[in-house]
């Protein structure tokens, strides 16, 4: 077959099996399961990879599942791949009723795609040079973080992210390259964009300890762990200006405990923040400086503090020769006036982990409305939504591995990783740590 046949008969099938991908996108987002929770959304990926016959490994990081489809001939393996997981928003109206999961980040949308590009591909497979593994990971969303340190003390996993963990299993030892895309609301039209990579973060959650005592008898008697914080808030507002602005850091504490009653002086005190830059330097540099300015706070009144640092995601890189492909492919299905590339994103994502270690692409896709992780996040565009993103990526896949001298051969080629996989988990533990101070 030459490469148009391909092409068109790949389309030909994605739309054959629209009402089977748009389905499970639906079924997905009615029972949202968020990170290493996400055992029924996993079985509905394996009902239908069991019916293609192909290679599937099952319960990977605890919930991952992926199904390998093989070419005729040897060659380089293309991930394309889908997350599981939902996050928490109650106010959401399709959260459920007791865990207030919800799939308002567009995942279960993912997955079709995921899919999607397979029913484009298994039976034109054996025209490329190589395979393509599809694969369901877990556990995107940085939250749940008190459950997930429950599963690495019992040893269940490593690390809180699910791309994290998997690399750390070896399950991505075999694969090239890497897809996947992700929802992007309030972009309206038929619309898909890349960006110029996001930030990385670390997730911070610090403890502040002082001495309760009556607030209105005797307040000289205590120590107020409350005022250590709002000190040490202060000293982060006053690092501000020591921000490069082309670092985009981003430095978001809430207060999740600020006292126990309004009559005594607090004693106990509890923040989460992240840590957010364009770099994993700016990164380190800024973790540095919250860390100055916490115990700065302690050390303001008199009180001590217990600083406990993990590692979250690295920041995003796509790989330009792949990211123009795609975006070629994309223009093909929505036109030319409908692709653009736009600047850093703000948010963050283990795909960034994953694109310091190999040649990637994180495009974003129309379809959707109201902001991200928002109770109004709803479908806008079925076809957008759940059939255009499968098609663009399964045109990429076939030019890829199409022909003796294959594309993903020289992107694999030109590319050079950031990191090995023994110095990216020793970047991790690295950021990894707990720190306490007292007089």
């Amino acid at each position: 077959m030459t490469l148009r046949e391909i092409k068109t008969k790949a389309l030909e099938d994605i739309d054959l099996n629209r009402e089977s991908i748009i389905n499970l996108g639906k079924e997905i987002f009615a029972e949202p399961e968020v990170g290493y929770k996400e055992y029924r959304t996993a079985e509905k990926v394996d009902r239908i990879f069991s019916g293609w016959n192909i290679d599937i490994k099952r319960g990977l990081a605890l919930t991952g599942i992926r199904g390998t489809l093989k070419g005729a001939r040897p060659g380089p393996v293309v991930g394309i791949i889908g997350e599981l997981d939902a996050l928490i928003n109650h106010d959401h109206p399709a959260a459920d009723s007791e865990t207030g999961a919800v799939h308002a980040c567009g995942h279960f949308a993912q997955i079709a795609w995921m899919v999607g590009t397979g029913f484009g591909l298994r039976h034109i497979i054996n025209e490329l040079n190589g395979s393509v593994v599809l694969f369901a990971v877990p556990a995107e969303e940085f939250i749940d973080l008190e459950f997930r340190q429950g599963l690495k003390d019992e040893g269940k996993i490593k690390y809180f992210g699910g791309k994290q963990e998997l690399i750390h299993l070896g399950e991505f030892d075999d694969i090239d390259l890497v897809i996947m895309n992700h929802a992007q609301s309030d972009l309206p039209g038929r619309n898909v964009f890349m960006t110029d990579g996001s930030n990385g973060f670390i997730g911070k959650f610090a403890r502040f300890t002082g001495r309760a005592s009556h607030a209105g008898v005797a307040p000289e008697k205590g120590i107020n762990a409350l005022n250590a914080f709002n000190i040490a808030l202060t000293s982060i507002h006053s690092q501000r200006e020591t921000f490069r602005d082309q670092d985009m850091v981003r430095v978001h504490p809430i207060i999740t405990k600020g006292g126990d009653s309004v009559n005594v002086v607090p004693g106990d005190v509890t923040s989460e923040m992240y840590v957010r830059a364009r770099t994993t330097e700016a990164i380190r540099d800024t973790n540095i400086k919250v860390d100055r300015s916490l115990k700065a706070g302690a050390m303001g009144v008199g009180a001590s503090v217990e600083i406990k640092t993990t590692a979250g995601y690295l920041p995003l890189r796509n790989d330009k020769q792949l990211s123009d492909l795609w975006m070629k492919n994309a223009a093909e299905i929505v036109g030319e006036d409908n692709v653009s590339y736009t600047g850093p994103f703000g948010g963050s994502t283990d795909m960034g982990d994953m694109t310091h270690l190999k040649p990637g692409i994180h495009p974003m896709v129309g379809a959707f409305s109201g902001d991200l992780h928002s109770k109004d996040f709803k479908v806008t565009d079925e076809e957008m939504a759940f059939i255009i993103p499968a098609k663009i990526n399964a045109l990429t896949v076939i030019d890829l591995l199409y022909g003796d001298e294959c594309m993903a051969e020289k992107i694999t080629a030109d590319f050079t990783a950031e990191f090995s996989k023994d110095k990216y988990e020793e970047l991790l533990d690295s950021l990894t740590y707990n720190l306490i101070w007292k007089e």
